[in-house]
């Protein structure tokens, strides 16, 4: 028999008493003592509880929380979405306001409520669109804000509206907790439409917001005959406090992750500035990237299409749904030498953006996937790799419910590997080719920076570098044979046999450049006085290192630092272009070590030492070096 009173329970019966935090709903805590009491009539859900929990369901940005509203507008057969982030009193430190309109089909009474409810959804299963549980619109709100409101529209001047408030529900002591009908407005509450009808606080050039309405006395008439406005006031967990933070994040992702859509003509607004799309392939005439003045060629090149690759919607199923995969390379050889600014801040080429997954038109995933893209570096930040599928295949790239990422099943990636792999192969070697050849090219003119001081510090050295001293006519002729035959074997692009012999013939010191998968990382010469340092730009340490070091200062200015031009050193020594120097130094001063010690009778045995040494030292160091995960 069960004890009316909880204060007459057993010792037994006190062990299973709700232990409940003093922040619990105190509308959940009596409607749990109730079920707890009389032993039946235990609802599948504890509302009160229940909406309390879904605050945390865990949105990995507010961006992404908003995308959930964005989706449903598009659903809807929206042509226009607006977002706002307003701040109410940016003095005070106020709270933001989060606000997303869109002019889609709206929803009758009957239909938003359902739509309130967790679960209720027009499209539950429904693979063919964005959506498919019912439960986006809420959850994302929530874990943004306790409150809800939701405006929707079929005939002008006509809103139904409906409320959620997790305090309220929270408080609410019935074992069922039911939405009450949709209210009919006549117009929008005065915080929503002076939302509409003023600049937002940022921008704060307020010319450069397009408002979608003047006035209150317009907006309803520019507002049309359907629609849907979701608010979500006073925010307290978003991911910024400043709204300019917040717009700039939101348009960012959004540009690209609604890519399609824009370019398909949806007109998406962000604080009163349309979104323009951007493309992380490339590809699409008219994405953002194709206004940028310095770019004379706009396109990336499409190196293989394969659009229908059959992949099993479970592990071990015999029904398949077909992937579309797209590879691009980047072109390379027009945007290799563009300032460091376009690379990195307009054209976005070194933001993680090697494969781009898109799932029924929306992008629900970007990055590095090693087993598609091989890792991330120098040479695959030139390529992307898109993969586009539908909803049947959710279960086979981990969708999961808020659409944030992917985890695709092995088995699918698999099956994709298998038929692109060598493709992007060929276009990773064709990246390490030109980049090799690009560094090789960077030291055309004269002695870079490294060999000049290293000559100058020749005079400061103990012990001198043994040079050819001829006594004939014949054997300086002989020397001067030599040298330019070797030298002939130096010679960097564009220069002639001449300007070889004298860049060699004026200098100790000689750097080169050599791309062999079977050298070690760098080799020494030593031969007619001169010292050759050559770096195997197949070599990890020149793609993880070296290279990556060089671009840092690959053009003659950044962030108003004097800098210098790839492995060319000879123009400036400050800042980052140091580094440079200092690292070729570093080589160089192995290298006329390594050469004063292969005098004498001991010269053969440390010949040796040295190959040794540097096969295994390369060998070590590959190992190592393969185990970064670095940018380029």
């Amino acid at each position: 028999m069960q004890n009316a009173n909880p204060q007459d329970q057993t010792d037994e019966d006190s062990e299973f008493a709700p232990q409940w935090g003093d922040a619990a709903p105190k509308g959940g805590r009596t409607v749990l003592n109730r079920v707890l009491r009389e032993g039946n009539n235990v609802p599948l859900f504890l509302g009160q509880t229940f909406i309390n929990s879904l605050r945390d369901v865990g949105y990995s940005s507010t961006t992404s929380a908003v995308c959930e509203h964005v989706d449903n507008a598009i659903q809807a057969g929206a042509t226009e979405v607006r977002l706002y982030f307003r701040q109410s009193s940016p003095k005070e430190g106020g709270q933001v306001d989060v606000l997303v309109y869109d002019n889609g089909k709206g929803m009758p009474s009957h239909v938003l409520q359902v739509a309130m409810s967790f679960g209720g959804s027009m499209y539950y299963e429904n693979r063919s669109g964005i959506g498919r549980f019912g439960v986006g619109m809420k959850t994302a709100a929530l874990s943004m804000s306790p409150v809800l409101e939701v405006y929707s529209w079929q005939e002008a001047n006509a809103f139904y509206s409906m409320t959620l408030d997790v305090e309220d529900i929270g408080n609410s002591r019935s074992n069922l907790v039911l939405l009450p009908e949709p209210q009919l407005l006549d117009t929008l509450p005065s915080e929503v439409s002076r939302i509409f009808t003023r600049p937002m606080s940022f921008p704060k050039d307020s010319s450069r917001q397009e408002l979608i309405a003047d006035d209150e006395d317009n907006l309803c008439e520019r507002l049309g005959t359907s629609g849907t406005i979701v608010f979500i006031p006073d925010c307290d967990r978003l991911t910024a406090k400043r709204p300019q933070t917040l717009v700039e994040h939101a348009t960012r992702d959004m540009a690209r992750v609604y890519r399609k859509a824009i370019g398909s003509g949806l007109r998406l607004y962000i604080n009163n500035r349309i979104v323009e799309l951007f493309d992380p392939t490339y590809w699409m005439p008219n994405a953002r990237h194709t206004q940028i003045s310095e770019l004379t060629e706009t396109r990336s090149r499409l190196i293989n299409t394969w659009p229908d690759i059959p992949i099993p919607i479970e592990d071990g199923s015999d029904v398949t749904a077909p992937v579309s995969v797209r590879l691009y390379m980047l072109p390379i050889e027009a945007w290799y030498g563009l300032p460091r600014k376009v690379q990195k801040n307009d054209l976005q080429i070194f933001e993680d953006h090697l494969v781009s997954f898109v799932r029924n038109g929306r992008e629900v995933h970007i990055g590095t996937v090693k087993e598609l893209s091989g890792g991330r570096h120098g040479d695959s930040a030139w390529l992307r790799i898109q993969v586009d599928f539908n909803g049947e295949l959710d279960e086979a790239f981990g969708v999961a419910m808020n659409k944030q990422g992917v985890r695709p099943k092995k088995y699918a990636l698999e099956a994709i590997r298998k038929i692109i792999k060598d493709d992007v192969s060929r276009v990773r070697e064709q990246t390490a080719s030109y980049r090799a050849a690009h560094a090789r090219k960077a030291s055309q003119s004269g002695l870079t920076e490294a060999e000049r001081r290293a000559n100058e510090a020749d005079a400061f050295q103990g012990k001198p570098i043994p040079q050819p001293s001829p006594t004939t006519d014949e054997e300086r002729e002989a020397l001067e044979h030599n040298l330019r035959v070797f030298a002939s074997g130096l010679k960097r692009e564009e220069e002639t046999d001449e300007q070889a012999y004298q860049r060699v013939k004026n200098s100790t010191y000689i750097t080169a450049f050599k791309h062999d998968d079977y050298w070690p990382f760098y080799h020494v010469e030593s031969k007619y006085g001169k010292i050759v340092l050559t770096i195997n730009s197949a070599h990890p340490f020149f793609s993880k290192l070296y290279e990556p070091l060089a671009s840092l200062v690959s053009q003659s200015s950044i962030d108003g630092e004097d800098v210098i031009d790839g492995a060319d050193a000879t123009a400036q020594t400050s800042g980052s272009g140091r580094l440079v120097v200092a690292l070729q130094m570093l080589l160089l001063s192995l290298a006329r070590a390594q050469s004063q010690m292969l005098v004498g009778e001991e010269s053969d045995k440390h010949q040796l030492l040295f190959d040794t040494l540097g096969r295994e030292w390369s060998g070590n160091l590959k190992t190592q070096l393969q185990m970064l995960q670095t940018g380029p």
